[in-house]
């Protein structure tokens, strides 16, 4: 299980990373122009420190696998986290209109994509917590 734990802390780290690019490929200059300045700084705000928290979850996951995997209080946050990724895909199919990505090629790729990664770390964490 620890390998899948060290998978996991690559990946978030990744993810983390590309929240960098946000701004940039979504056109925030353009697109968030008509927000009031509070809701402007709050989208920037707010992806800084999602990308922060994922950012350190992959930090966890590479530095703690085995103590994530092992102990009592490594599996109660492995449970936290499980529920955390199993929130987030239930909002991939829920939270997001079909509009978004069916029928586009790149988009639907995506949606399959992420769908697909936050199911196995849904997965992983809460196969660690009840094992």
């Amino acid at each position: 299980m620890e390998i899948h734990f060290k998978i996991i802390g690559a990946l978030l780290i990744v993810l983390a990373l590309v929240h960098v690019a946000f701004p940039k490929y979504f056109n925030w200059d353009e697109e968030l122009k008509s927000l009031s300045l509070i809701n402007r700084q709050l989208m920037a705000v707010h992806t800084f420190f999602i990308a922060l928290t994922v950012f350190l979850m992959g930090l966890l996951c590479l530095t703690s696998s085995n103590e994530l995997v092992e102990t009592s209080f490594g599996k109660k946050i492995s449970l936290g986290l499980g529920i955390f990724w199993a929130f987030r895909l239930f909002i991939q199919f829920f939270g997001y209109s079909t509009e978004l990505w069916k029928g586009k090629g790149f988009e639907t790729l995506m949606h399959i994509i992420f769908s697909s990664l936050w199911a196995y770390l849904s997965i992983v964490f809460l196969v660690t917590y009840f094992n």
